[in-house]
């Protein structure tokens, strides 16, 4: 037998090299993610960092979708605000997570696992191979925001339910699952973030969250009702702790008072 057949994904990562390579605007590249830490599946997209010369960074990032063109024929390219990338989806089905930067703002590029695809000039020595440690302060700026906003969405998980509103409680029910991933990711020393489900099966140890799978439940007020309890028992019962542990403040007397809001509504308890 011959040769196995490079992937689609092979082809589009030596397809970018050649591009690179070819491209005098193009100073760098790394590949990032599952690809480079040796972990990618068939479900695994493609993470490229490209780091232009600062002259034309601006020039490119005009046109992004050119430059994606150079690589194959894409279906869906978007950045979703952020000017910096671009998610793109070919019409093989090969995804790239592509992010441009500026050369002087190299070292603003995450630190991680990842391999060289492009660097004439030794550029990317300097980025650490080790993932960055959890910025204790942000995190503890995201807690503070946490205990504050869970027992806010209680208050509008309250009000929906009492007025039969149950799409709005189902929302505010999700959102308020939303906090105590977060919160759970903070507790084991994880970064949280505004996609709180992301990737979190390999990011944190579930079994923390087994109490949670009770509160996934029908759009039915009382089994809402009952779920809405669940969470609040849930997030009370580890937030101070976690609270203490990062220095910050636990609103015990606006959890009391918002439980209590809670409790006095007429249905299911969680027991």
């Amino acid at each position: 037998m011959g040769d196995e057949e490079p992937s689609s994904t092979d082809q589009l990562i030596d397809r970018l090299v050649g591009v690179i390579e070819d491209d005098q605007r193009v100073v760098a590249s790394l590949l990032g993610g599952s690809r480079a830490r040796g972990r990618a599946d068939t479900f695994s997209d493609v993470d490229v960092s490209v780091i232009l010369a600062d002259t034309d960074y601006e020039d490119v990032l005009a046109d992004k979708a050119a430059f994606v063109r150079q690589l194959g024929d894409p279906l869906f390219i978007e950045d979703f605000g952020q000017r910096n990338m671009a998610l793109v989806v070919f019409a093989d089905g090969v995804e790239l997570d592509l992010f441009f930067f500026p050369e002087h703002d190299v070292g603003s590029i995450r630190p991680g696992m990842h391999q060289v695809l492009v660097d004439p000039s030794g550029l990317l020595a300097e980025i650490p191979i080790e993932d960055a440690e959890v910025d204790r302060d942000a995190q503890a700026d995201e807690l503070r925001r946490i205990l504050s906003w869970f027992w806010h969405d209680v208050g509008h998980f309250t009000t929906a339910i009492g007025r039969g509103q149950l799409w709005w409680a189902a929302g505010q029910l999700e959102q308020l699952r939303h906090y105590c991933v977060n919160l759970v990711r903070i507790e084991q020393s994880s970064a949280p973030g505004d996609e709180a489900y992301w990737k979190l099966d390999v990011e944190i140890s579930t079994g923390s969250l087994e109490a949670l799978r009770a509160t996934f439940v029908p759009i039915e007020r009382d089994a809402m009702l009952d779920a809405g309890r669940r969470i609040v028992a849930f997030f009370r019962e580890r937030a101070p702790e976690i609270a203490r542990a990062n220095d910050v403040d636990y609103p015990a007397d606006l959890a009391d008072l918002v439980t209590g809001h809670l409790e006095e509504l007429p249905g299911s308890s969680s027991g």
